[in-house]
């Protein structure tokens, strides 16, 4: 059921309430901040990716003039160690203080030694060049799989394999097994008319924002700190920096600036602990940026990983096994997103008997971070490219044999969650009655379909709604705008209310000035914090009607609200009229003071998200360039508050997943050097890539949240790769099981495949 119709205010398409302000040039973005007095930080980093750090001799640049500090490990306290959240995803404190500067060892090519606050940046570069760092270069490993040989160089003499069976007893690269379970898989493998098993590798890749990470600490003489940094959640930062430096978070209080992408890659920390560290030492304000070469080689990607999937099914398409192994890239230390990679792969199916291994591998990459339902597209590029292998193996139409396997209410998962409410059926009906689906496809040309699941998150959120004197209302949130959030609570709030659009203004609020919100991530921003806006106008409501009923002299469950006014109720009807949110304004001096709601909650009862994508393409023989023609992303979006910007969040997605598929990678040389750290020869699309994306949004709501709310920035990165490597296989007969798709590889993937075929 479409939104449009049902509400006043959601489901319409209003400006943004940035808008103007980034269309003329006046939002204030990280680099956009600046204080009196303030200096330039750098960094010092490592240029080599494995390297024991014998000794630091700072003198010389301390001695410079014009340098006014100079830090590294040792002005950062040791942590303990101990799992707390990042975004979506978690983290070791201890691997965190390392890994925004190198203690023992420099574990990456990019990995911070030092870092200096100097007068300007010409000296800041001269004072890095001063500083002398005496290194032992250690053998280095880069790809998951020569990490996981037992003779390969151990980054952390420490780690034990964590879930391993039987229990580990030396180190190694692998920081975890996990392992989830349904049913009896290797029974039913061996009573399956058809078996179909491939394996598959995918490669790290950047989120590709566009607002490199930047931020401005000022620490003052009372032990106070103010920041102001490019984040998706800056009360995390207040916890990391807190943790980090031993401050209280009482003294550190953190604005996020706004932000030029995110896409999870701004929900840890890297120069916001420095800098503050800085200021303290130096008594001055350090503002910090980072190039982009910096962003590349010292950032977190995504992952990279080894899968190995098998699908068992009975000739009529019923899948009746399935497992998965997972090899995952965590970079230099360990939390690669395998879990929800593990979780997300089959979720999308309704199968009894699953097992699923994964394996949590550090090499000497950057620690890799969040990026967009981190996990899932990897091991949906596995799973989904197989399932189109089995619908080519039992001449089934690859939507039917999805649709006869499709997840639905009741359906458990393998991890062990019992679905609700959810519209994977429904979003399959609807790419299979599209335009696009019931097209011919055009001669020359491969049309692949694939699907996507994940979780949506709630968690901690607070906001606060506030009545203006002239009769507007205020909303404050704690998260940062990313996607259009401002403009989704905006619409809760009018809804919620009763009044106009344009009455209602959405803030973001630093950390002092409202309670604590989660991150902005895991598509949660417009159903937790919106469930605590509707809250908190919920309260403003009650507060209201209270004022009202002291107006007219009566009790206040005589009294209730509908269409932005308080209206007499019961025997009262038509004895007073009503009044306006300005009239009861206008009056709150005698009936009580302002008017104020608020709410504060841990929100659970997220829906998950499902998404399908349909593609059309052509492959040029002689080159291997692939030209996408035409593209349809549909998804179950409960709701959709703002329809305008859930199709952006599907259209970009897409974009990036097709970035993902046929061009993104890092390309490191045989001495573990970055070789493409610049959006030059790291070539992420651009509009000319490009056809115009359609969308379709299913509406199915969510129960658990009064307008039907359920995450949509997720899910839309999921599918592309798969659908795009299952339309490559149908337009040329070539399977291909490596990311990227690049030009180069599909070439060569063609040159030999009369060969390959008759090997086999």
């Amino acid at each position: 059921m479409s939104s449009q119709g049902k509400y006043k205010w959601i489901g319409t398409r209003p400006d943004r309430p940035d808008g103007a302000d980034k269309v003329t040039g006046r939002a204030r973005f990280g680099a956009d901040f600046s204080l009196p007095g303030q200096l330039v930080g750098k960094v010092l980093r490592s240029p080599h990716p494995h390297a024991l750090i014998k000794s630091i001799d700072t003198s010389k640049a301390r001695a410079l003039p014009g340098v006014k500090a100079v830090i590294t490990a040792e002005d950062f306290p040791e942590q303990a160690n101990l799992i707390v959240p990042a975004g979506e995803m978690q983290v070791n404190l201890r691997d965190v203080t390392r890994n925004i500067m190198a203690r023992e060892k420099a574990l990456f090519e990019g990995h911070p030694v030092a870092a200096v606050a100097a007068t300007s940046e010409a000296v800041a570069k001269q004072a890095l060049a001063l500083i002398k760092v005496d290194y032992k270069v250690l053998p280095h490993v880069i790809d998951v799989a020569d990490a996981m040989k037992p003779n390969a160089p151990v980054l952390h003499d420490h780690l034990l394999t964590e879930g391993a069976n039987p229990p580990a007893t030396k180190p190694s690269n692998i920081a975890k097994r996990i392992e989830f379970a349904k049913g009896d898989a290797k029974a039913a493998f061996a009573k399956a008319e058809v078996v179909i098993e491939k394996s598959y590798t995918t490669q790290p890749v950047h989120q590709g924002y566009i607002e490199p990470h930047a931020a401005l600490a000022s620490a003052t003489e009372d032990g106070q700190v103010q920041l102001w940094t490019t984040t998706q959640g800056h009360f995390q930062v207040r916890g990391f920096c807190s943790r980090l430096l031993d401050i209280e978070t009482s003294q550190i209080r953190v604005t996020a600036t706004e932000i030029g992408g995110g896409f999870g890659g701004k929900t840890v920390v890297y120069l916001e602990p420095l800098a503050i560290k800085l200021s303290q030492k130096a008594g001055k304000p350090v503002k910090m940026t980072m190039t982009r070469e910096e962003v590349f080689r010292a950032t977190g990607p995504a992952p990279g990983a080894d899968m190995t999937v098998k699908l068992g099914a009975t000739r009529d398409g019923r899948i009746v096994a399935a497992s998965i192994r997972i090899d995952m890239q965590a970079g230099a230390f360990p939390g690669s997103p395998v879990g929800p990679a593990a979780m997300c792969s089959f979720a999308c199916y309704d199968l009894d008997n699953v097992h699923i291994e994964g394996f949590d591998v550090v090499s000497n990459r950057p620690k890799v971070a969040a990026y967009r339902a981190p996990g899932a597209p990897i091991s949906a590029w596995a799973v989904e490219s197989t399932m189109d292998l089995l619908a080519q193996k039992l001449d089934m139409d690859p939507v039917d044999l999805r649709l006869k396997n499709a997840a639905k209410k009741g359906t458990k998962t393998a991890y062990g969650v019992t679905f609700g409410e959810i519209g994977m059926v429904q979003t399959l009906e609807a790419v299979k009655n599209s335009a696009h689906y019931r097209s011919a496809v055009k001669p020359g040309h491969g049309r692949g379909v694939s699907a996507g699941f994940w979780f949506n998150v709630g968690a901690d959120s607070s906001a606060a709604a506030h009545v203006g004197e002239d009769g507007s209302v205020t909303v404050i949130s704690g998260n940062p705008d990313i996607g259009g959030s401002r403009a989704s609570l905006a619409l809760m709030a009018a809804e919620e209310l009763g009044i106009d659009y344009d009455k209602v203004r959405c803030i973001i609020a630093d950390t002092a000035s409202i309670g604590f919100n989660f991150v902005t991530g895991g598509s949660r921003v417009t159903f937790a914090t919106g469930l605590a806006v509707v809250n908190s106008v919920r309260d403003m409501i009650r507060e209201m009607k209270v004022r009202a009923a002291k107006i007219w002299g009566v009790d206040p469950d005589a009294v209730t609200w509908e269409n932005g006014m308080a209206k007499p109720a019961g025997s009262n009807v038509g004895e007073f009229e009503p009044l306006t949110i300005a009239q009861i304004a206008a009056q709150a001096g005698k009936t009580g003071g302002p008017i104020n709601g608020h709410a504060q909650l841990n929100v659970t009862g997220a829906g998950p998200g499902f998404g399908v994508h349909l593609v059309d393409l052509k492959v040029d023989s002689d080159t291997g360039q692939v030209t996408i023609t035409r593209y349809t992303a549909a998804q179950d979006v409960g709701t959709a508050i703002h329809p305008s910007y859930v199709e952006g969040q599907l259209q970009g997605g897409a974009v990036q997943g097709i970035g993902w598929a046929l061009n993104e990678e890092y390309i490191y040389s045989a001495g573990g050097k970055l070789q493409n750290p610049g959006f030059l020869d790291y070539r992420m699309p651009v509009a000319s890539d490009l056809p115009m994306i359609e969308t379709i949004l299913v509406e199915v709501p969510n129960p658990t949240h009064p307008y039907g709310v359920r995450g949509v920035g997720e899910v839309p990165i999921v599918p592309p790769t798969a659908a795009i490597g299952n339309a490559i296989a149908r337009a040329t007969g070539v399977r291909m099981t490596d990311l990227p798709m690049s030009p180069p590889r599909l070439s060569e993937a063609l040159d030999t495949a009369p060969a390959r075929m008759a090997a086999e």
